[in-house]
């Protein structure tokens, strides 16, 4: 059987052994609510307290700013309907063009209640402009979101800068760094945002669970109705097994996060090497200051699209920067807003490297991709 080559890692990663073992008891032995009263509950509550600690010190918060959530999306729109809600003097939000959908739907969603939202335009490296938010914001805007690092092409914004403005104003600013968690240094004080959304998923932890940070002084009503879980701030019983696991994955590579970004640029080089010396008439997407791994490519005259299936055929697993339907091919909002030529467009595929990734895998992902395209 062929050896799969898994270069996806931005959609999703592999659950890390570590994580999955610090889980098993809490689904096996320890599978008590923490919530209840008796004795038998009790080490499913302190795993939830020492992992909320545990995620608070990778990220520079304080354990009681940290609120766990089912993911990305879920901690995206809390943060963006809670602030909506909360706030009746200041109802406007701001946003950019290239945010997940979880914050375009979300703040879509907002906009049909009657909620103005402006959606920045970016640089053609996908950067929020700060002189931009400074044009947009005013005393009525209630919050902007910006994305720490964006999802398809891995720049990373100027948050600390763009936070800086918001407070000036009075709003408050979130950060989707659900990209980011795990893979960059992150210092919430440092970044000066008053939330922050992060998924599990991404960093090598279980799927379906996540945080939010929320600053401790952060006006922002609770999103889901029910018991007095998380300070009564979410409703519902904690899933404590994939608590655990997400607190094990991103302690995990925040101690090895120099080593895996030399080893995830080292791939990023020895890809791009084989393509350039090739031939391959390409653009490389996104700032130079990027997530480490998150290769977003346009080459010119192919269709990402069929790259995709090719490579799937091959046990190749990567994505593309366009969306198909029956009858017309569609280039994904970020792809658009950066302002990618035409002729290079529908040929956007992102190669997103994991730790899993060897140099072996990077060369042969250049190798089939030229095969694919000269032949």
């Amino acid at each position: 059987m062929k050896k799969r080559i898994y270069a996806d890692n931005a959609a999703t990663t592999k659950l890390d052994t570590d994580a999955l073992e610090a889980m098993k008891p809490f689904l096996t032995e320890e599978y008590s609510n923490a919530s209840q009263p008796y004795s038998f509950a009790r080490p499913a509550k302190k795993a939830i307290s020492e992992a909320r600690g545990i995620i608070a010190a990778c990220i520079g918060a304080e354990p009681e700013e940290i609120y766990f959530t089912s993911g990305g999306t879920e901690s995206d729109n809390w943060a963006i309907k809670g602030s909506a809600f909360s706030n009746e003097s200041k109802l406007a939000i701001i946003t950019s063009q290239i945010e997940h959908h979880a914050v375009l739907n979300a703040c879509a969603a907002i906009e049909r209640l009657g909620y103005p939202v402006d959606y920045l335009p970016v640089s053609d490296e996908g950067i929020v402009q700060p002189e931009l938010l400074n044009r947009y914001i005013n005393d009525r805007t209630g919050l902007v979101s910006v994305m720490l690092a964006n999802n398809e092409i891995g720049t990373i914004e100027p948050i600390a800068e763009l936070a800086r403005i918001a407070h000036k104003h009075g709003a408050l600013f979130h950060t989707d760094a659900v990209q980011a968690v795990g893979h960059i240094p992150i210092d919430v004080k440092a970044l000066g945002v008053d939330m922050l959304s992060a998924s599990a998923h991404k960093f090598n932890g279980m799927k379906g669970s996540g945080f939010l940070y929320i600053r401790k002084d952060a006006d922002i009503c609770s999103y889901v109705d029910g018991g007095a879980q998380e300070s009564g701030k979410r409703a519902g019983t904690e899933n404590v097994a994939a608590i655990v696991a997400m607190a094990v994955a991103l302690r995990k590579n925040c101690e090895h996060m120099e080593v895996n970004a030399q080893k995830l640029c080292k791939l990023e080089e020895i890809l791009l090497a084989g393509l350039s010396s090739a031939g391959i008439d390409y653009r490389r997407n996104g700032s130079s200051n990027r997530v480490p791994g998150n290769v977003n490519i346009s080459i010119k005259g192919v269709d990402g699209e069929m790259l995709l299936h090719r490579l799937d055929l091959k046990g190749i697993c990567i994505s593309t920067g366009s969306a198909c339907d029956s009858v017309n091919t569609r280039v994904s909002h970020v792809v658009e807003a950066i302002g990618v030529p035409d002729e290079y467009a529908n040929g956007t595929i992102r190669i997103s490297f994991g730790t899993d990734n060897d140099e072996d895998d990077a060369a042969v992902i250049a190798k089939t991709l030229i095969d694919i395209i000269i032949r």
